[in-house]
């Protein structure tokens, strides 16, 4: 395993086995879907019930803790994945699914339902475009994905000392070169699924689990670029 808890192959592939490529990525693509739509369904469930909306954000502190549960479930899931059972990493993975919907909920609050809709549909577009690109093309796209990552702390990094700061300007930069690192990191992770795929051939427990990892990443991949886009396009509610 390297980063975030992503399987390494457990010796390179002599020729390439498509029927293996394609088993393994499907099986990566229908997590990362019942994900999307676990997080869907709690955040349109959270945000249509306005007590319960109420009693979550407008109590202090509730959002930190959800955070830090998110938190604390990508960390756990990814480092210590290869001490799990398969039922367990995915039952982790679906709690963080569900999680991540109850603090996406807000957003409900902040822009039209319209405009969430058609961000996230030119979000899907444009995850099932890079997505294909990085499952087909031929170059290695290694670098890519370590200059995206390298940025991706670059950003974070800015994005709390513009808490302090306050600046739009930065807040500006960040989101249009946040939307450029997670197309690049897409193409990059998509592509590492097919390394992945031959490193746990013929162990069930062990393709589950890295199935769920790799999930995980495009999952990240997926919810961060829509925030990215939504920030770009989304229209803001009137009050």
């Amino acid at each position: 395993m390297n980063r975030f808890g992503q399987f390494q192959p457990s010796q390179p592939a002599i020729s390439a086995d498509p029927a293996i490529e394609r088993s393994f990525v499907t099986r990566v693509y229908t997590w990362m879907a019942l994900a999307l739509a676990v997080t869907g369904l709690v955040a349109s469930a959270t945000a249509s019930n306005e007590a319960f909306m109420t009693q979550l954000f407008g109590t202090p502190g509730i959002m930190l803790v959800l955070v830090l549960v998110q938190l604390g479930l990508v960390i756990g899931l990814s480092a210590a994945v290869n001490r799990m059972s398969a039922n367990v990493a995915t039952g982790l993975f679906i709690i963080y699914a569900a999680v991540t919907g109850l603090t996406l909920s807000t957003i409900f609050l902040v822009f039209t339902l319209e405009s969430i809709g058609t961000v996230f549909f030119v979000t899907a577009g444009t995850f099932a475009l890079v997505s294909a690109y990085g499952y087909v093309t031929k170059t290695d796209l290694t670098r890519v994905g370590n200059l995206a990552f390298m940025a991706l702390i670059g950003i974070i990094l800015a994005s709390l000392v513009n808490l302090l700061l306050r600046s739009n300007t930065l807040y500006w930069i960040l989101t249009y070169v946040g939307v450029a690192v997670f197309v690049g990191l897409i193409a990059y992770d998509t592509q590492r699924l097919k390394q992945m795929a031959y490193g746990v051939s013929g162990d069930g427990q062990l393709q589950t689990k890295a199935a769920v990892i790799g999930a995980l990443r495009l999952y990240l991949d997926f919810i961060n670029l829509f925030l990215m886009l939504l920030r770009i396009l989304g229209v803001a509610r009137r009050r």
